[in-house]
């Protein structure tokens, strides 16, 4: 039950970040719109947060926190040590790779916003806003190491609450400037790199409330260090790949019509929300407690938490991408629909947002699954396959793009999500380190059933209240609160009588929570 504590104390202020998230998209859409200025903000904010990912959620984060982790259990003191030569290390490198795409940025523009060399505003634009929001890289990878040290401690508000103080910034700086265009975009650009000095600010004096008190130290090679690099380097330069397969995405989406980084990032908004909530959280729940697991050698109960992990994950997961594909239409009308964003605009936003989604199970997948290679120090394994699968994502957009336009990236994005995540299985499987048992291949056939039973539900509600979605954003936002409620109630209520939820669990959390009140 513990973890359902962790991913609760996550997930719960995840979604506070996430509904701060989508308040700024409506905000954003309505003011901006899905235009010049929007695509170019887009692109400025697509870039660092590349970085962000690499660094932050990637493979830097996810061997930092079982090498702390482990040396928190033998020594808090020198479990310190260890952050600040980390920090030492990785806060002048961050600064170089900044200061290098500063001063090279519009070379850089060029090639992965090759499709707006004929149009030298929206270009120049890119490359002004993407030179301001740069600097967020500094901040927001100092704030994954402190997250880090943080998730080790099993103290997860903070670093689950930071991304929050970002979206405030944002919204702020639509708000003081809504004229639109070029203008509300540099307003943005200036909010991203506030948002990042408070995230950091935040993160730092949480880490040293914990007792966790880093200095700047002289960068040196101490074996600690070599550890980390031995343990990240190939994953972060296999990484490359994945940035590469970003410029590329990138670059067919400025290859189509204006407002596609728009349409892709509102809908990828929406695709990220259970994402960050189920996904993202358990991750970060579990890996801690799979280090500690296996630095015991109770491989036994490493798999358990892993199974535990893909039971919750599916229960909450399978419902939230099927609700996203029947009723994406609706969704998206109701939350951007409006002011400078069309409903022709809305229109091309759900159909990748309903293809997009069909790769959600699997995305969650591979943030429960790669725990199990990470806490054994294996970064190379995810890595690698996840490498191919972006290649094979790129030769088939290479393919697709020209046949079937902006789907083609949805697609393919959820089938290499789909192939990624079953890869990474079989290989867990095959090393004896998981397995799905009976008991947990009925409980997700179950939960599917469950599913399905919700989607029926929500087609023929969705019929019914067709003229409420047809209306104002009142009419809109009431009609999809309709439907969260049916397709909440029918999939729980199925799932709680055919067995796709294990009661013993929930009676188990709701008498604690009786107790405890």
């Amino acid at each position: 039950m513990n973890l359902w504590k962790a991913m609760g104390t996550i997930g719960g202020l995840t979604m506070v970040s996430r509904v701060l998230g989508f308040a700024r998209e409506m905000i954003f859409a309505r003011v901006v719109g899905a235009g010049m200025a929007g695509d170019a903000f887009a692109l400025s904010f697509l870039i660092p947060n590349l970085f962000r990912r690499l660094f932050g959620e990637g493979a830097f984060s996810q061997g930092f926190v079982p090498l702390f982790s482990q040396r928190h259990q033998r020594d808090e003191e020198e479990a310190r040590r260890f952050a600040e030569e980390i920090l030492a290390v990785f806060l002048p490198v961050l600064m170089l790779i900044t200061v290098v795409f500063m001063i090279f940025m519009p070379a850089f523009i060029g090639l992965i916003g090759a499709g707006w060399s004929d149009e030298p505003t929206k270009f120049g634009l890119a490359v002004d806003l993407t030179r301001i929001t740069m600097p967020y890289l500094v901040f927001i990878c100092l704030v994954s190491l402190f997250s880090g040290v943080l998730n080790s401690l099993s103290r997860f508000t903070a670093a689950a609450f930071a991304p929050s103080l970002l979206n405030i910034t944002l919204i702020a700086a639509l708000l003081i400037v809504p004229e639109g265009g070029p203008v509300t975009a540099r307003s943005m650009a200036w909010g991203v790199v506030a948002g990042g000095v408070l995230q950091l600010a935040l993160c730092w004096i949480s880490a040293h409330r914990a007792g966790v008190k880093l200095r700047i130290v002289r960068p040196r090679m101490t074996p600690g260090v070599k550890e980390m690099l031995v343990l990240v380097l190939p994953a972060t330069l296999g990484g490359g790949i994945y940035y590469i397969s970003q410029g590329f995405y990138a670059y067919f989406a400025t290859s189509l019509p204006e407002g596609s980084l728009v349409y892709l990032g509102f809908a990828d908004r929406l695709n990220q929300l259970p994402l960050a909530i189920i996904g993202s959280a358990l991750g970060t729940a579990i890996l801690p407690s799979i280090s500690r697991a296996v630095g015991g050698n109770d491989n036994a109960g490493a798999a358990r938490v892993q199974s535990q992990a893909v039971e919750l994950s599916m229960l909450l997961t399978l419902p939230a991408a099927v609700a996203l594909a029947v009723t994406a239409g609706p969704i998206v009308a109701a939350l951007f629909q409006g002011g400078r964003f069309t409903a022709q605009d809305a229109s091309t936003t759900a159909l990748v947002l309903s293809i997009i989604v069909a790769g959600l199970p699997a995305y969650v997948l591979i943030k429960v699954l790669t725990p199990g290679f990470y806490a054994r120090k294996d970064i190379k394994t995810p890595v690698a396959i996840a490498v191919v699968m972006l290649l094979v994502g790129i030769a088939l957009n290479f393919a697709l793009i020209p046949v079937i336009g902006i789907a083609a990236l949805a697609f393919t994005t959820a089938l290499s999500a789909w192939l990624n995540a079953l890869v990474l299985y079989v290989i867990l499987a095959r090393r004896g380190h998981f397995k799905l048992e009976g008991w947990l291949w009925s409980r997700l056939v179950r939960q599917v059933l469950a599913a399905v039973a919700m989607a029926a539900a929500l087609y023929l509600v969705r019929e019914q209240l067709s003229g409420f979605f047809a209306g104002s954003t009142g009419g809109r936002l009431i009609g999809v609160a309709a439907l969260v409620s049916v397709g909440g109630i029918v999939y729980f209520a199925v799932g709680w009588v055919i067995g796709a939820i294990n009661r013993d669990d929930i009676l188990i959390l709701l008498r604690k929570k009786k107790a405890d009140a």
